[in-house]
Protein backbone atom coordinates (compact mmCIF):
# COMPACT_ATOMS: atom_id res chain seq x y z
CA UNK A 1 0.00 0.00 0.00
CA UNK A 2 1.31 3.00 0.08
CA UNK A 3 2.28 5.48 2.53
CA UNK A 4 2.31 9.40 2.40
CA UNK A 5 5.32 8.19 2.40
CA UNK A 6 6.24 10.64 3.43
CA UNK A 7 6.70 9.25 1.29
CA UNK A 8 8.73 10.10 -1.77
CA UNK A 9 7.65 8.88 -4.95
CA UNK A 10 8.45 12.55 -6.71
CA UNK A 11 8.28 12.76 -10.60
CA UNK A 12 11.36 14.01 -12.25
CA UNK A 13 9.88 16.38 -14.11
CA UNK A 14 8.11 19.45 -13.10
CA UNK A 15 6.08 22.79 -14.74
CA UNK A 16 7.87 26.01 -14.73
CA UNK A 17 5.28 28.24 -16.13
CA UNK A 18 1.05 28.17 -15.23
CA UNK A 19 -1.51 30.27 -16.72
CA UNK A 20 -4.15 30.17 -14.48
CA UNK A 21 -4.10 31.70 -11.29
CA UNK A 22 -6.21 31.65 -7.81
CA UNK A 23 -9.79 33.04 -7.94
CA UNK A 24 -8.80 34.02 -3.80
CA UNK A 25 -11.19 31.01 -2.43
CA UNK A 26 -8.26 29.23 -2.11
CA UNK A 27 -9.99 26.49 -4.24
CA UNK A 28 -9.26 26.56 -8.10
CA UNK A 29 -9.59 28.35 -10.77
CA UNK A 30 -10.55 26.41 -13.28
CA UNK A 31 -9.95 25.14 -17.03
CA UNK A 32 -11.56 24.69 -20.17
CA UNK A 33 -10.74 20.88 -20.83
CA UNK A 34 -13.65 18.73 -20.29
CA UNK A 35 -13.28 15.76 -18.02
CA UNK A 36 -12.94 13.37 -21.31
CA UNK A 37 -9.07 13.25 -20.84
CA UNK A 38 -9.55 12.72 -17.11
CA UNK A 39 -12.02 9.69 -17.55
CA UNK A 40 -9.50 7.89 -20.12
CA UNK A 41 -7.14 8.69 -18.02
CA UNK A 42 -8.14 6.43 -14.92
CA UNK A 43 -9.19 4.05 -18.19
CA UNK A 44 -5.74 4.01 -18.83
CA UNK A 45 -4.98 3.34 -15.06
CA UNK A 46 -6.94 0.64 -15.11
CA UNK A 47 -5.92 -1.32 -17.38
CA UNK A 48 -2.35 -1.00 -17.27
CA UNK A 49 -2.62 -1.62 -13.59
CA UNK A 50 -4.93 -4.92 -14.06
CA UNK A 51 -7.92 -3.22 -12.61
CA UNK A 52 -10.27 -6.17 -12.76
CA UNK A 53 -7.89 -8.16 -10.48
CA UNK A 54 -5.93 -5.81 -8.42
CA UNK A 55 -8.06 -3.12 -7.03
CA UNK A 56 -10.58 -6.17 -5.20
CA UNK A 57 -7.90 -7.79 -4.19
CA UNK A 58 -6.09 -4.86 -1.95
CA UNK A 59 -9.94 -3.40 -0.78
CA UNK A 60 -10.63 -6.69 0.58
CA UNK A 61 -6.88 -7.59 1.68
CA UNK A 62 -5.01 -4.40 3.23
CA UNK A 63 -7.65 -3.68 5.63
CA UNK A 64 -7.44 -7.10 6.55
CA UNK A 65 -3.83 -7.51 6.40
CA UNK A 66 -3.00 -4.29 8.83
CA UNK A 67 -5.55 -5.09 11.66
CA UNK A 68 -3.66 -8.81 11.50
CA UNK A 69 -0.03 -7.24 12.04
CA UNK A 70 -1.18 -5.11 14.05
CA UNK A 71 -2.83 -8.00 16.35
CA UNK A 72 0.40 -9.57 15.82
CA UNK A 73 2.79 -7.76 17.20
CA UNK A 74 0.31 -6.65 20.20
CA UNK A 75 -0.99 -9.49 21.30
CA UNK A 76 1.29 -12.20 19.85
CA UNK A 77 4.70 -10.72 21.14
CA UNK A 78 5.53 -10.11 17.28
CA UNK A 79 5.59 -13.36 16.02
CA UNK A 80 4.72 -15.02 13.34
CA UNK A 81 4.73 -18.59 14.46
CA UNK A 82 2.17 -17.64 17.01
CA UNK A 83 0.23 -16.56 14.22
CA UNK A 84 0.33 -19.79 12.09
CA UNK A 85 -0.29 -21.55 14.78
CA UNK A 86 -3.09 -19.46 15.63
CA UNK A 87 -4.37 -19.94 12.16
CA UNK A 88 -3.87 -23.61 12.37
CA UNK A 89 -5.74 -24.42 15.41
CA UNK A 90 -8.89 -21.63 14.90
CA UNK A 91 -8.52 -21.68 11.38
CA UNK A 92 -9.19 -18.20 9.01
CA UNK A 93 -12.84 -17.27 10.90
CA UNK A 94 -10.70 -17.92 14.16
CA UNK A 95 -8.12 -15.38 13.41
CA UNK A 96 -11.02 -12.58 12.11
CA UNK A 97 -12.51 -13.42 15.61
CA UNK A 98 -9.68 -12.17 17.47
CA UNK A 99 -7.72 -10.22 15.83
CA UNK A 100 -10.79 -7.90 14.18
CA UNK A 101 -13.95 -8.61 15.36
CA UNK A 102 -13.03 -7.40 18.85
CA UNK A 103 -12.06 -3.98 17.74
CA UNK A 104 -13.87 -3.53 14.22
CA UNK A 105 -16.04 -0.76 15.52
CA UNK A 106 -13.26 0.83 18.14
CA UNK A 107 -14.43 1.60 21.73
CA UNK A 108 -15.20 4.90 23.25
CA UNK A 109 -11.66 5.56 24.81
CA UNK A 110 -10.12 4.67 20.90
CA UNK A 111 -13.21 7.27 19.27
CA UNK A 112 -12.47 9.95 22.14
CA UNK A 113 -8.42 9.86 21.08
CA UNK A 114 -9.50 9.98 17.09
CA UNK A 115 -11.62 12.90 17.05
CA UNK A 116 -10.34 15.49 19.06
CA UNK A 117 -7.37 14.72 16.67
CA UNK A 118 -8.67 15.06 13.68
CA UNK A 119 -10.71 17.56 14.95
CA UNK A 120 -7.47 19.35 16.51
CA UNK A 121 -5.78 19.25 12.84
CA UNK A 122 -8.87 20.77 10.95
CA UNK A 123 -8.46 24.02 13.19
CA UNK A 124 -4.75 24.05 12.58
CA UNK A 125 -5.14 24.03 9.18
CA UNK A 126 -7.43 26.85 9.17
CA UNK A 127 -6.52 29.01 11.94
CA UNK A 128 -2.38 29.00 11.58
CA UNK A 129 -1.36 31.51 10.07
CA UNK A 130 1.13 30.43 6.37
CA UNK A 131 1.94 32.03 3.18
CA UNK A 132 -0.19 31.33 0.00
CA UNK A 133 1.24 28.56 -2.40
CA UNK A 134 0.21 27.18 -5.84
CA UNK A 135 0.31 23.73 -6.81
CA UNK A 136 1.25 22.79 -10.02
CA UNK A 137 -1.57 23.24 -12.75
CA UNK A 138 -4.03 19.80 -13.17
CA UNK A 139 -4.84 18.25 -16.81
CA UNK A 140 -7.90 20.22 -16.92
CA UNK A 141 -6.31 23.86 -16.28
CA UNK A 142 -6.71 24.29 -12.77
CA UNK A 143 -3.89 25.89 -10.03
CA UNK A 144 -4.79 24.05 -6.60
CA UNK A 145 -4.06 27.08 -3.41
CA UNK A 146 -2.51 25.66 -0.28
CA UNK A 147 -1.52 27.26 2.86
CA UNK A 148 1.94 26.64 3.68
CA UNK A 149 1.63 25.94 7.55
CA UNK A 150 2.74 22.33 7.72
CA UNK A 151 5.73 22.64 10.13
CA UNK A 152 4.11 25.32 12.44
CA UNK A 153 1.58 22.94 12.57
CA UNK A 154 3.44 19.85 13.51
CA UNK A 155 5.44 22.12 16.03
CA UNK A 156 1.85 23.12 17.65
CA UNK A 157 0.54 19.35 17.75
CA UNK A 158 3.66 18.32 19.58
CA UNK A 159 3.65 20.82 22.00
CA UNK A 160 -0.08 19.89 21.98
CA UNK A 161 1.00 16.67 22.91
CA UNK A 162 3.21 16.93 25.73
CA UNK A 163 1.58 19.83 27.19
CA UNK A 164 -1.83 17.43 27.19
CA UNK A 165 0.08 14.48 28.39
CA UNK A 166 2.70 15.65 30.68
CA UNK A 167 1.30 19.65 31.84
CA UNK A 168 -2.28 18.86 31.89
CA UNK A 169 -2.43 15.23 32.70
CA UNK A 170 -5.27 14.91 30.75
CA UNK A 171 -4.47 11.45 29.20
CA UNK A 172 -1.37 9.03 29.12
CA UNK A 173 0.42 8.75 26.18
CA UNK A 174 1.19 4.68 27.45
CA UNK A 175 -3.12 3.92 26.87
CA UNK A 176 -2.92 4.96 23.54
CA UNK A 177 -0.71 1.77 23.17
CA UNK A 178 -3.12 0.29 25.18
CA UNK A 179 -5.81 1.38 22.82
CA UNK A 180 -4.13 0.78 19.91
CA UNK A 181 -6.04 -2.28 17.95
CA UNK A 182 -9.22 -0.20 18.99
CA UNK A 183 -8.24 2.98 17.54
CA UNK A 184 -7.00 0.74 13.97
CA UNK A 185 -10.20 -0.90 13.84
CA UNK A 186 -12.21 2.30 14.31
CA UNK A 187 -9.78 3.86 11.61
CA UNK A 188 -10.30 0.86 9.45
CA UNK A 189 -14.23 1.17 9.54
CA UNK A 190 -14.29 4.71 9.20
CA UNK A 191 -11.52 5.12 6.34
CA UNK A 192 -13.71 2.15 4.20
CA UNK A 193 -16.96 4.81 4.77
CA UNK A 194 -14.88 7.76 4.05
CA UNK A 195 -13.82 6.48 0.84
CA UNK A 196 -17.27 5.68 -0.07
CA UNK A 197 -18.76 9.23 0.31
CA UNK A 198 -15.77 10.75 -1.49
CA UNK A 199 -16.97 8.48 -4.79
CA UNK A 200 -20.72 10.08 -3.83
CA UNK A 201 -19.27 13.70 -3.49
CA UNK A 202 -16.78 13.59 -7.14
CA UNK A 203 -20.37 12.31 -8.71
CA UNK A 204 -22.39 14.80 -7.44
CA UNK A 205 -20.54 17.37 -6.06
CA UNK A 206 -17.22 17.63 -7.34
CA UNK A 207 -15.06 20.19 -6.16
CA UNK A 208 -13.38 21.51 -9.59
CA UNK A 209 -13.17 20.26 -13.44
CA UNK A 210 -10.60 17.51 -12.68
CA UNK A 211 -12.82 14.42 -11.77
CA UNK A 212 -14.36 11.82 -13.69
CA UNK A 213 -15.34 8.35 -13.26
CA UNK A 214 -13.88 5.06 -15.32
CA UNK A 215 -17.14 3.07 -15.86
CA UNK A 216 -16.47 0.53 -12.47
CA UNK A 217 -17.76 1.63 -9.40
CA UNK A 218 -15.40 -0.73 -7.73
CA UNK A 219 -12.10 1.18 -9.64
CA UNK A 220 -13.57 4.49 -8.88
CA UNK A 221 -13.59 3.44 -4.81
CA UNK A 222 -9.79 2.18 -5.33
CA UNK A 223 -8.67 4.66 -7.19
CA UNK A 224 -11.29 7.71 -6.59
CA UNK A 225 -12.88 10.41 -8.69
CA UNK A 226 -11.42 13.57 -8.14
CA UNK A 227 -8.28 14.84 -8.50
CA UNK A 228 -8.27 17.74 -5.64
CA UNK A 229 -11.64 17.14 -3.68
CA UNK A 230 -12.48 19.77 -0.83
CA UNK A 231 -15.09 20.60 1.90
CA UNK A 232 -15.90 24.02 3.26
CA UNK A 233 -12.60 24.94 1.82
CA UNK A 234 -10.32 22.21 3.31
CA UNK A 235 -8.46 20.04 0.93
CA UNK A 236 -9.01 16.09 1.23
CA UNK A 237 -5.83 15.16 0.06
CA UNK A 238 -3.85 17.23 2.76
CA UNK A 239 -5.46 16.24 5.33
CA UNK A 240 -5.67 12.68 5.01
CA UNK A 241 -1.76 12.75 3.78
CA UNK A 242 -0.13 15.18 5.89
CA UNK A 243 -1.96 16.33 8.52
CA UNK A 244 -3.53 12.81 10.12
CA UNK A 245 -2.05 10.07 8.57
CA UNK A 246 2.00 12.27 8.78
CA UNK A 247 1.53 13.96 11.69
CA UNK A 248 0.12 10.89 13.81
CA UNK A 249 3.00 9.06 12.89
CA UNK A 250 5.17 10.72 15.18
CA UNK A 251 2.68 10.87 18.10
CA UNK A 252 2.26 7.40 17.70
CA UNK A 253 5.78 6.90 18.30
CA UNK A 254 6.10 8.77 21.29
CA UNK A 255 3.21 6.25 23.01
CA UNK A 256 5.03 3.29 22.41
CA UNK A 257 8.38 4.76 23.95
CA UNK A 258 6.09 5.89 27.03
CA UNK A 259 4.87 2.65 26.75
CA UNK A 260 8.36 1.05 26.55
CA UNK A 261 9.42 3.73 29.46
CA UNK A 262 6.63 2.13 31.82
CA UNK A 263 6.96 -1.45 31.57
CA UNK A 264 11.07 -1.65 31.51
CA UNK A 265 12.69 1.41 31.21
CA UNK A 266 13.62 3.42 27.70
CA UNK A 267 15.90 1.49 25.64
CA UNK A 268 18.62 2.95 23.24
CA UNK A 269 17.11 0.95 20.60
CA UNK A 270 13.73 2.65 21.09
CA UNK A 271 15.97 5.89 21.35
CA UNK A 272 17.53 5.50 18.13
CA UNK A 273 14.42 4.35 16.40
CA UNK A 274 12.26 6.80 17.31
CA UNK A 275 14.88 9.81 17.33
CA UNK A 276 15.86 9.14 13.24
CA UNK A 277 12.24 8.87 12.43
CA UNK A 278 10.91 12.18 14.18
CA UNK A 279 13.90 13.98 12.09
CA UNK A 280 12.88 12.23 8.85
CA UNK A 281 8.96 13.41 9.61
CA UNK A 282 10.53 16.83 10.89
CA UNK A 283 12.39 17.20 7.18
CA UNK A 284 8.55 16.35 5.54
CA UNK A 285 6.63 19.16 7.27
CA UNK A 286 9.03 21.17 6.32
CA UNK A 287 8.78 20.32 2.81
CA UNK A 288 5.38 19.65 2.81
CA UNK A 289 4.73 21.93 -0.24
CA UNK A 290 7.34 20.02 -1.87
CA UNK A 291 5.06 17.16 -1.00
CA UNK A 292 1.84 18.68 -2.68
CA UNK A 293 3.70 18.60 -6.25
CA UNK A 294 4.53 14.68 -5.84
CA UNK A 295 3.19 11.95 -8.01
CA UNK A 296 0.97 11.14 -4.84
CA UNK A 297 -0.83 14.69 -5.28
CA UNK A 298 -0.63 15.45 -9.18
CA UNK A 299 -2.09 12.41 -10.85
CA UNK A 300 -3.32 10.21 -7.68
CA UNK A 301 -7.02 10.55 -7.02
CA UNK A 302 -8.15 10.39 -3.61
CA UNK A 303 -10.05 7.13 -2.98
CA UNK A 304 -9.15 4.09 -1.02
CA UNK A 305 -5.59 3.65 -2.67
CA UNK A 306 -4.71 7.20 -1.38
CA UNK A 307 -6.70 7.79 1.51
CA UNK A 308 -7.27 4.77 3.55
CA UNK A 309 -3.58 4.01 2.79
CA UNK A 310 -2.94 7.63 4.77
CA UNK A 311 -5.44 7.15 7.39
CA UNK A 312 -4.77 3.43 8.17
CA UNK A 313 -1.54 1.96 6.17
CA UNK A 314 0.48 4.85 7.84
CA UNK A 315 -0.61 3.91 11.54
CA UNK A 316 -0.37 0.15 11.30
CA UNK A 317 2.63 -0.38 8.65
CA UNK A 318 4.32 2.76 8.97
CA UNK A 319 4.83 2.28 12.30
CA UNK A 320 5.21 -1.27 12.72
CA UNK A 321 8.98 -1.60 13.35
CA UNK A 322 8.61 0.61 16.86
CA UNK A 323 5.50 -1.19 17.95
CA UNK A 324 7.32 -4.43 17.98
CA UNK A 325 10.15 -2.43 19.91
CA UNK A 326 7.76 -1.53 22.70
CA UNK A 327 7.74 -5.23 24.44
CA UNK A 328 11.26 -5.85 22.71
CA UNK A 329 13.52 -3.36 25.03
CA UNK A 330 17.02 -4.48 23.09
CA UNK A 331 19.91 -2.85 24.33
CA UNK A 332 22.36 -2.09 21.33
CA UNK A 333 25.12 -0.43 23.29
CA UNK A 334 26.72 2.62 22.12
CA UNK A 335 28.79 1.80 19.63
CA UNK A 336 25.94 0.25 17.52
CA UNK A 337 23.32 2.71 18.61
CA UNK A 338 25.62 5.31 17.36
CA UNK A 339 26.33 3.52 13.71
CA UNK A 340 22.85 3.45 13.46
CA UNK A 341 21.60 6.72 14.44
CA UNK A 342 24.26 8.28 11.84
CA UNK A 343 23.23 5.77 9.35
CA UNK A 344 19.78 7.16 9.61
CA UNK A 345 20.46 10.92 9.64
CA UNK A 346 22.91 11.25 7.17
CA UNK A 347 20.29 9.39 4.79
CA UNK A 348 17.66 11.72 5.92
CA UNK A 349 20.14 14.62 4.90
CA UNK A 350 21.11 13.15 1.84
CA UNK A 351 17.42 12.64 1.06
CA UNK A 352 16.39 16.21 1.85
CA UNK A 353 19.77 18.03 -0.03
CA UNK A 354 18.15 15.83 -3.15
CA UNK A 355 14.76 17.63 -2.96
CA UNK A 356 16.65 20.76 -2.67
CA UNK A 357 18.03 20.53 -5.35
CA UNK A 358 15.64 19.88 -7.32
CA UNK A 359 13.61 22.59 -5.57
CA UNK A 360 16.50 25.25 -6.07
CA UNK A 361 16.65 24.26 -9.73
CA UNK A 362 12.76 25.01 -10.35
CA UNK A 363 12.79 28.21 -8.43
CA UNK A 364 15.45 29.87 -10.16
CA UNK A 365 15.12 28.17 -13.72
CA UNK A 366 18.47 26.66 -13.59
CA UNK A 367 20.48 30.16 -12.68
CA UNK A 368 22.01 28.70 -9.73
CA UNK A 369 24.89 26.28 -8.49
CA UNK A 370 24.60 22.50 -7.76
CA UNK A 371 27.74 20.99 -5.90
CA UNK A 372 29.40 24.19 -6.88
CA UNK A 373 28.83 23.85 -10.59
CA UNK A 374 26.01 25.24 -13.18
CA UNK A 375 23.42 22.47 -13.11
CA UNK A 376 22.97 20.47 -16.50
CA UNK A 377 19.04 21.09 -17.49
CA UNK A 378 17.81 19.71 -20.29
CA UNK A 379 14.74 21.94 -21.57
CA UNK A 380 12.32 19.65 -22.46
CA UNK A 381 8.57 21.10 -24.34
CA UNK A 382 5.38 19.37 -24.18
CA UNK A 383 1.98 20.34 -24.93
CA UNK A 384 -0.86 20.02 -22.28
CA UNK A 385 -4.26 18.05 -23.41
CA UNK A 386 -5.79 21.46 -24.62
CA UNK A 387 -2.68 22.14 -26.68
CA UNK A 388 -0.93 24.44 -25.30
CA UNK A 389 3.28 24.21 -25.27
CA UNK A 390 4.90 24.32 -22.00
CA UNK A 391 8.11 23.72 -21.18
CA UNK A 392 10.21 22.22 -18.17
CA UNK A 393 13.76 21.72 -17.21
CA UNK A 394 14.82 18.50 -15.87
CA UNK A 395 17.99 17.84 -13.81
CA UNK A 396 20.59 15.85 -14.89
CA UNK A 397 23.28 17.00 -12.26
CA UNK A 398 23.65 16.81 -8.78
CA UNK A 399 22.19 13.96 -7.01
CA UNK A 400 19.86 13.83 -10.06
CA UNK A 401 22.90 13.19 -12.34
CA UNK A 402 23.46 9.54 -10.34
CA UNK A 403 20.66 8.15 -11.29
CA UNK A 404 17.29 9.33 -12.10
CA UNK A 405 15.69 8.43 -8.94
CA UNK A 406 18.61 8.39 -6.86
CA UNK A 407 16.62 10.09 -3.61
CA UNK A 408 15.00 6.22 -3.32
CA UNK A 409 18.19 5.34 -1.90
CA UNK A 410 18.81 7.38 1.15
CA UNK A 411 15.00 7.11 1.58
CA UNK A 412 15.51 3.58 1.95
CA UNK A 413 18.60 3.94 4.04
CA UNK A 414 16.70 5.54 6.87
CA UNK A 415 13.78 3.05 6.79
CA UNK A 416 16.41 0.21 7.29
CA UNK A 417 17.99 2.28 9.86
CA UNK A 418 14.68 2.99 12.14
CA UNK A 419 13.98 -0.47 11.38
CA UNK A 420 17.67 -2.18 12.88
CA UNK A 421 17.10 -1.76 16.56
CA UNK A 422 14.61 -4.52 16.38
CA UNK A 423 17.32 -6.81 15.88
CA UNK A 424 16.86 -10.48 14.20
CA UNK A 425 14.35 -12.39 16.41
CA UNK A 426 11.33 -12.02 13.95
CA UNK A 427 11.29 -10.70 10.54
CA UNK A 428 7.86 -8.24 11.30
CA UNK A 429 9.69 -5.36 11.96
CA UNK A 430 11.04 -5.44 8.82
CA UNK A 431 8.34 -5.48 6.40
CA UNK A 432 8.13 -1.51 6.01
CA UNK A 433 11.38 -1.09 4.63
CA UNK A 434 10.37 -4.23 1.96
CA UNK A 435 7.16 -3.11 1.49
CA UNK A 436 8.74 0.83 0.77
CA UNK A 437 11.35 -1.41 -1.01
CA UNK A 438 8.69 -3.05 -3.43
CA UNK A 439 6.50 0.47 -3.90
CA UNK A 440 9.55 2.92 -4.74
CA UNK A 441 10.17 0.38 -7.42
CA UNK A 442 7.07 0.66 -9.04
CA UNK A 443 7.23 4.16 -8.42
CA UNK A 444 10.43 4.60 -10.39
CA UNK A 445 8.88 2.15 -13.41
CA UNK A 446 5.67 4.24 -13.51
CA UNK A 447 7.14 7.75 -12.95
CA UNK A 448 9.69 6.79 -16.01
CA UNK A 449 6.45 5.89 -18.16
CA UNK A 450 4.47 8.94 -17.24
CA UNK A 451 7.44 11.24 -18.34
CA UNK A 452 8.60 9.30 -21.37
CA UNK A 453 4.92 9.84 -22.82
CA UNK A 454 4.95 13.50 -21.48
CA UNK A 455 8.22 14.40 -22.96
CA UNK A 456 8.81 12.22 -25.76
CA UNK A 457 12.66 12.86 -27.13
CA UNK A 458 13.56 15.25 -24.51
CA UNK A 459 13.16 12.55 -22.12
CA UNK A 460 15.09 9.81 -23.87
CA UNK A 461 17.90 12.49 -23.95
CA UNK A 462 17.63 12.32 -20.40
CA UNK A 463 18.05 8.88 -20.28
CA UNK A 464 21.19 8.76 -22.00
CA UNK A 465 22.59 11.40 -19.64
CA UNK A 466 21.29 9.72 -16.67
CA UNK A 467 20.98 6.05 -17.59
CA UNK A 468 20.08 4.16 -14.26
CA UNK A 469 16.37 4.60 -12.72
CA UNK A 470 17.59 4.03 -8.76
CA UNK A 471 20.96 2.14 -8.24
CA UNK A 472 23.73 3.39 -10.10
CA UNK A 473 25.55 1.12 -12.47
CA UNK A 474 22.90 -1.92 -11.95
CA UNK A 475 18.82 -0.77 -11.95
Amino acid sequence: MKRATEKSGKENCHDHETKNTSNGTGQYVNGKQSTKSIIEDAKKFSYTQGAAVIPPLLVFLCPAFAMVLSYTIVKLNGSPYALFAMVKSNGWIGLFQNAWLPYIFGSKVAWCYILPYAAFQLILMRILPGKETKGPITPAGNVPIYKANGLLSYFVTLAAFFGCAYGLNLFDPADIYDHYLEIIGAMNVVSLVFCALLIAKGRILPSSTDNGTSGSVLFDYYWGTELYPRVLGWDIKMFTNCRFGMMGWPLLLLCYAAKQHQLYGLSDSMLVSVGIQLIYITKFFHWEMGYMKTLDIMHDRAGFYLCWGCLVWIPSVYTSHTLYLTNHPNQLGLPLAIAIFTIGIISVLINYDADRQKEIVRNTNGNCTIWGRKPVTILASYRTTTGEKKTSLLLASGWWGVSRHFHYIPELMAALAWSLPALFNSGLPYFYFVFLTILLTHRAIRDDGRCREKYGKHWEEYCKQVPKKIVPFLF
